[in-house]
């Protein structure tokens, strides 16, 4: 689910009655979030609710609070109690990832995460890491939706999760939900540098980020002239074909 996923949904873990919408929403995977959505006073409501959903047989990734948090004990609890895949916020020290036994998506949204990259990619359980642009950006006093400015962080994810052999990282969300060119050029931009999905914070981004992320019919027409000109082939279309070629070939077929 995580590593072949493009859209992952938010849904904050104190609001119960958007669970089973969000659910339906079509997206790889639900994250309930006791995290950032959830205020310190409804924390353990938000806990319980989860715990209520995921009880119930439903499915989802739960965002834990951080280590550092009086709350992390009892959702580490949480999470161990369903076996479910976890988002860990802030990523920074491999140590604390190594310590939970369930599949991981940590979120490397501080300029400690960053220079911790490759550790973070690298450490135990790690299935995939998303880019939390937001809190970079407003670690570093920049705007968040600077592509420019933060051009470096997302190639530096991309170039972290590959030396670990992990799926290619998540995008982190696009806060603007009225206009949708917004969030069609973000998802552009991060599919160009690298990144095989993004985060969403509403249910009509959904279907967006899952088209934009999947091969285009072109690339698709593209692939299948490779592999069908097979390994003797030394040009399609004018271009030389190699292994490498071939390989990326392969990969766009099996993203379809």
């Amino acid at each position: 689910m995580i590593a072949a996923g493009r859209a992952f949904l938010f849904v904050p873990g104190n609001r119960a009655e958007r669970f089973a919408k969000a659910a339906a929403a079509g997206a790889d995977g639900v994250i309930l979030d006791l995290e950032d959505a959830v205020a310190d006073a409804d924390k353990d409501a938000a806990r319980a609710a989860v715990d209520e959903w995921l009880s119930a047989g439903n499915e989802g990734i739960v965002r834990i609070n951080g280590a550092t948090t009086p709350w992390f004990d009892a959702d580490l609890a949480l999470v161990v109690k369903h076996k479910c895949p976890v988002v860990v916020p802030k990523a920074e020290d491999p140590g604390v990832l190594g310590g939970i036994d369930a599949p991981l998506l940590p979120i490397i949204e501080t300029a400690r995460g960053v220079e911790a990259a490759t550790a973070v990619c690298s450490a135990h359980n790690v299935v995939r890491v998303a880019f939390g642009s937001v809190d970079l950006a407003t670690e570093l006093g920049i705007q968040h939706d600077d592509r420019l400015a933060l051009a470096y962080t997302r190639s530096r994810l991309v170039m972290a999760s590959a030396a670990a052999g992990i799926a290619p990282p998540l995008d982190g969300v696009t806060t603007n939900l009225t206009d949708e060119a917004v969030l069609d050029e973000d998802i552009r931009h991060a599919r160009r540098l690298g990144f095989g999905g993004k985060l969403c914070i509403h249910p009509r981004q959904v279907a967006v980020v899952r088209t934009g992320f999947a091969p285009s019919e072109e690339e698709l027409d593209w692939a299948r002239k490779i592999l069908e000109a097979g390994d003797s082939a030394v040009a399609v279309d004018g271009q030389m074909v190699d292994r490498p070629v071939v390989e990326r070939a392969r990969r766009l077929l099996a993203q379809a």
